[in-house]
């Protein structure tokens, strides 16, 4: 796939905690105008035995989700996937799509007024490809800014925590595209 290419906007402060050279400091950041173009990634571990779950921080939500955040410019959905992993959890792992590619799209309009206002003008829907991903059995995320919380679960217990269905179903998906 080819990448993506979106214009940055300066929106605001964040608090770097993952930037070393830089702990406990504020600092602006650039956040990039979002296309529509995102990724999902499912951490696994245990042969497929737990599902990661990350809790979204309030100030994101305060929901409980996977690995996930917008294609960025001039990258591929897989870079894509591999950043916002090793960003959101400190993983350093290879990303793959299963056994063939799962996407899913979402109405604009279902995300709150707040992020709405990040997306491209002309964006009225959220394509989003999944990936899966494979942590070692005695991994554990270290968290960024975006989560307050996570944990690992079964995928039958991951398809009922998740609070959107088409994040269920797309894993629901993947789990059973999986080669083994």
């Amino acid at each position: 796939m080819a990448p993506v290419t979106t214009p940055r906007v300066w929106v605001g402060w964040a608090s770097v905690q993952e930037c070393p050279s830089t702990p406990n400091t504020m600092v602006a950041y650039a956040e990039t105008v979002r296309t529509g173009a995102e990724i999902a990634v499912f951490v696994t571990r245990r042969d497929g035995r737990e599902i990661l779950l990350v809790h979204r921080a309030p100030v994101q939500g305060g929901y409980w989700h996977v690995v996930a955040g917008g294609v960025e410019s001039g990258e591929t959905v897989a870079q894509a996937a591999e950043r916002e992993l090793r960003e959101e959890t400190s993983l350093v792992a290879a990303v793959s799509v299963g056994a063939e590619v799962t996407e899913y799209a979402y109405a604009l309009s279902e995300e709150p007024a707040e992020r709405r206002s990040l997306y491209d003008p002309s964006v009225m829907q959220v394509r989003v490809t999944c990936f899966l991903a494979t942590a070692p059995d005695d991994w554990e995320p270290t968290l960024d800014w975006e989560h307050d919380g996570h944990r690992w679960c079964s995928p039958s217990e991951a398809f009922e925590t998740l609070r959107w269905p088409a994040t269920a179903q797309a894993l629901r998906k993947l789990m059973a595209l999986e080669p083994k």
